[in-house]
């Protein structure tokens, strides 16, 4: 049945969501983080830069992305590569082989590998 103006339509659909989901866990949402620690060698320079990864994560997909606690404004997920930019640089960050490449729209480029530094896993979650 079609809602007669948006602020029907915005409590109807509120009102089915809070009949069928529990406030509390529709509410806050089982979160984790994860940082990783990431030593990049940037050419043609050969400098080393240490970045650091933040990514907030539900059991469903990535929630956010920091770089060296700037929080990027998009970022796609393809399989373990997060992919992202940060100012000028295009960045990709393997989750799964802990490596880090990025390129500077093609004047430079860097790669290297990452550490976990950190994690926190969704409440709730069995661990090892």
């Amino acid at each position: 049945m079609p809602c007669s103006g948006l602020h029907r339509c915005l409590a109807g659909g509120l009102l089915s969501v809070s009949l069928t989901t529990p406030l509390m866990a529709w509410a806050q949402p089982d979160t984790g983080k994860v940082v990783f620690v990431c030593e990049a060698v940037y050419l043609p320079a050969r400098s080393v830069w240490v970045r650091t990864v933040g990514i907030d994560y539900d059991q469903k997909r990535v929630l956010s992305v920091t770089i060296d606690g700037v929080p990027v404004y998009s970022f796609n997920v393809r399989d373990t590569l997060i992919l992202t930019a940060l100012d000028n640089e295009r960045i990709q960050i393997d989750t799964a082989s802990q490596s880090w490449s990025s390129d500077f729209r093609g004047l430079a480029t860097s790669q290297g590998r990452c550490e976990r530094a950190r994690s926190q896993p969704p409440p709730g979650t069995p661990t090892d």
